[in-house]
């Protein structure tokens, strides 16, 4: 049987990440309150060059507690651009807001040309979001916040050390925020950072999580390596871990069904749990290395599409940027044929980034005030999408094969 090959499964724990999470479960006194958390935010402070941070149990979390601090109230609209999660847009329903959807660019991220004319006197906030790791034309974003008096919120949870014009993304933003789930640039399987950079926005205490969900996100590195996993390479291993997913054992849903229907759960808008910031600690410690294998497998990508008729999004020259990479997406016809191909060859590439313009495809897009016809070029995006993995899990065999199969 070949190896198989994941998307987003499990994509940055490492046997450390794995024994340092078993050793977590059973130092319940750890779990709640500690110096870990403050040791995570003194860290990204420094490491990023960053004014103040504060770290949460997840981005929507971090979200959530941005809106409050900009006094979101029922009414004010926050743009967003047209191809997101709904973990960006439930925050600001929940909140009252009203999100107003602008259409793309050929990179995935807002069209800065588009922001200016959906400004109304009911504009709140517009919300930058660097999509799989590309950093958006921020600067000029920026200008557009500063002369209409808005506004501007970095999100930043694909792009954990990327770079605009030689500076990291989160620091344009009047606020931002990282997320460290399950499949982002590093993760503690839930969190999120708050980075504050107007110092007239402040953000209040939250309260913890319940040490159950804690320790449900505790068990998630363990299960993953030591039965998921061994069990996927059978079929009913794979029907037990789906059985499971449907479930939402252990967290394994980054996004449960109540969300695509509009609605938060109540473990969001708490503050991150000590344990989880002595995984996220654990995990910023390897952050140059994952980012430099990301930028190599790339640059593999680009090499072996060249001459094939699949299409990249993202350009191999960077300009005035530098980015990370999270996910490789390219654009090909009948996506859904494909992914179904790929699994006979035990490649799982479908991590849920596409179908439609609010992700996952489950989502019910009325509920999230989308309007079809609103981000034209998001929705024709959406329908040919496939994104490839980075991580740094993956050999240049793994690429190499993943390339082949797709240009078969």
């Amino acid at each position: 049987m070949s190896k198989i090959i994941f998307s987003a499964l499990f994509p940055n724990f490492e046997k450390d990440d794995v024994f340092l999470s078993l050793k977590l479960i059973f130092s319940f006194w750890k779990w709640k309150n500690g110096p870990g958390i403050k040791e995570l935010e003194l860290t990204f402070q420094e490491k990023f060059g960053f004014n103040q941070c504060f770290s949460f149990n997840s981005g929507r979390s971090c979200l959530l507690a941005i809106l409050e601090s900009i006094n979101i109230k029922k009414g004010d609209e926050v743009i967003v651009q047209g191809f997101t999660c709904n973990a960006v847009i439930n925050p600001i329903i929940a909140k009252g807001g009203k999100p107003v959807f602008i259409d793309l660019k050929d990179n995935l991220n807002i069209d800065e040309k588009k922001i200016q004319a959906a400004i109304s006197s009911k504009t709140k906030a517009v919300i930058v979001q660097h999509t799989f790791g590309w950093p958006a034309e921020i600067k000029e974003i920026s200008d557009i916040c500063k002369d209409n008096n808005i506004y501007l919120i970095e999100d930043c949870a694909h792009s954990l050390g990327a770079k605009y014009d030689n500076q990291y993304v989160g620091s344009f933003g009047d606020i931002s925020f990282f997320s460290l789930g399950k499949d982002k640039i590093i993760s503690s399987v839930f969190g999120g950072m708050v980075i504050v950079n107007n110092q007239e926005l402040k953000i209040k205490e939250h309260d913890f999580p319940s040490n159950l969900w804690t320790l449900n996100q505790l068990f998630y590195p363990v299960l993953m390596e030591y039965l998921f996993l061994p069990l996927f390479k059978f079929r009913i291993g794979r029907l037990f871990y789906s059985l499971m997913f449907e479930l939402n054992i252990f967290s394994l849903r980054s996004v449960v069904k109540k969300e695509n229907q509009g609605i938060l759960p109540s473990y969001f808008g708490k503050r991150m749990p000590n344990a989880l910031a002595i995984l996220a600690l654990n995990q910023l410690r390897k952050l140059e290395r994952f980012n430099k294998r990301r930028k190599e497998i790339a640059q593999l990508y680009f090499k072996e599409f060249k001459n094939s008729s699949i299409k990249t999004v993202f350009n191999e020259y960077y300009e005035n940027k530098e980015p990370v990479f999270l996910k490789f997406p390219i654009l090909i016809n009948n996506p859904d044929k494909v992914l179904s191909d790929l699994r006979k060859d035990n490649i799982f590439l479908n991590d849920g980034w596409r179908e439609t313009v609010i992700v996952p495809p489950l989502t019910n897009q009325d509920k999230m005030g989308y309007k079809k016809g609103e981000c034209l070029l998001g929705e024709k995006i959406s329908k040919q999408i496939l994104s490839l993995p980075t991580h740094a899990k993956l050999s240049n065999k793994d690429i190499k094969r993943i390339a082949l199969a797709l240009k078969k």
